[in-house]
């Protein structure tokens, strides 16, 4: 079945925010994304509405600004990622070791315990986790995260 002409610019549109995550170190405005693909703004905000809905994009509530794009973070959050020159957000602890698991890099991963404050520093090489036996717990199962993915 060929996808419609919305599904296809709906993911020209999240290529596009990668790309641009990638290179700028943050999430683009769907007016970057307009511009960037010489689009209509309208359009762009409609394919961020529609990827949002497939949660391949999650907006802030009530707005077209990009929250997360998974395994990155639209806003500084605890957990950043060192990688190939470039730091990026992550949402939490697995997206972090997410983002050089998905880039095929070495990283350094700098996040903030969650029970101590304390700084967190561990070193992904070679596809493996390097650190001191820290552990990860996720307060919600996996099936109710979207629920409020924000507090997951």
């Amino acid at each position: 079945m060929e996808p419609t002409r919305s599904e296809s610019l709906d993911w020209t549109v999240r290529l596009f925010v990668y790309r641009y995550i990638l290179e700028h170190e943050r999430a683009p405005t769907p007016a970057e994304t307009a511009d960037g693909l010489q689009l209509d703004a309208r359009r762009a905000r409609t394919a961020y509405e529609r990827l949002h809905e497939r949660h391949a994009l999650f907006l802030e509530p009530g707005t077209v600004t990009i929250r997360m794009a998974h395994p990155f973070s639209g806003v500084p959050t605890s957990f950043r990622v060192h990688v190939s020159g470039h730091t990026y957000w992550a949402n939490c602890a697995w997206d972090a070791l997410g983002i050089p698991a998905m880039l095929r890099s070495d990283a350094m991963v700098e996040a903030e315990c969650g029970d101590s404050g304390e700084t967190i520093l561990l070193r992904v090489e070679r596809d493996r986790v390097l650190g001191h036996g820290e552990l990860i717990h996720f307060a919600v199962p996996f099936r109710r995260w979207y629920e409020d993915l924000v507090f997951t």
